[in-house]
């Protein structure tokens, strides 16, 4: 019988960081002040819903754009020759070594009056809002996402037997038909991973929308952030609501990827 000690590191940073963190957001959500239970944090969380639907129709339309560009994108790095392949993937993930906030200050100096691509596009005859705005946000979304979706249907893609393709061919299928019958299918769990990698942390992330966004694009991570320091109550319903929405996204995704595993 192995031993379980060297899993018990793993175990303490989970109890300290996760579980721990956990139980606090729950007793502060169903206390009051003085410690008596009580349902008015999630009463009074009801003010802020149209920011929670806001945050999930921005996370919902950059994970769109990010699949839209990422599958494509992907398909074509499989079918690469494996320099090209590397060279790809070192370029998706190079922005990633450097710091979130400083990556997204780069986008402010891009997008701000007189920016880069402010200049650019009034050069082409366009007087528009670059920054302040849902698109904005959308943007920097996708920029700091894209590599999440694009790696796991990369993978999956790379994994996908070249034998069943060409049999398919040697069937009589088209291009159109083998994509759809093989590669599409068989590239499901990529698509259902990266989906659930960029949706769960473009609900939740703040800093993108103070940035870039105007006031009228706040995201819930913003609005918990600040409502925290002034009400832990309000705060953590905000954040329970969050994560159940999030556990039962991730729950529904799972179940549609075995589904998905059980015919192919």
């Amino acid at each position: 019988m192995k031993s379980k000690s060297p899993a018990y590191p793993y175990l303490l940073w989970m109890l300290i960081f996760t579980i721990i963190p956990l139980i606090m957001v729950v007793y502060y959500a169903f206390t009051d002040s003085n410690g008596n239970f009580t349902l008015q944090s999630f009463a009074d969380s009801l003010y802020y819903t149209d920011v929670f639907v806001r945050s999930l129709w921005i996370s919902l339309l950059s994970t769109v754009i990010c699949l839209a560009i990422a599958y494509p994108l992907s398909y074509i790095m499989a079918r690469a020759k494996k320099h090209s392949q590397n060279l790809v993937v070192m370029l998706l993930m190079l922005p990633m070594w450097m710091n979130f906030i400083l990556r997204i200050y780069a986008w402010v100096l891009l997008l701000q009056n007189d920016g880069l691509v402010d200049m650019a596009v009034k050069f082409l005859g366009f007087d528009v809002a670059l920054m302040g705005n849902m698109g904005a946000v959308v943007l920097g979304m996708v920029y700091n996402f894209l590599p999440f979706m694009v790696l796991p249907i990369y993978t999956v893609m790379l994994k996908i037997d070249n034998s069943l393709i060409e049999a398919a061919h040697d069937l009589g299928a088209n291009k159109f038909r083998v994509f759809s019958k093989v590669v599409f299918p068989l590239s499901v769990p990529g698509i259902i991973s990266g989906i659930t990698m960029v949706f769960v942390p473009t609900a939740s992330t703040f800093l993108v929308a103070q940035y870039l966004g105007g006031t009228g694009d706040k995201m819930i991570g913003d609005v918990i952030e600040n409502i925290f320091q002034r009400d832990k109550g309000v705060g953590s319903a905000l954040s329970l609501a969050l994560m159940v929405f999030i556990l039962v996204f991730i729950v529904i995704m799972n179940k549609f990827g075995d589904e998905e595993a059980a015919v192919a």
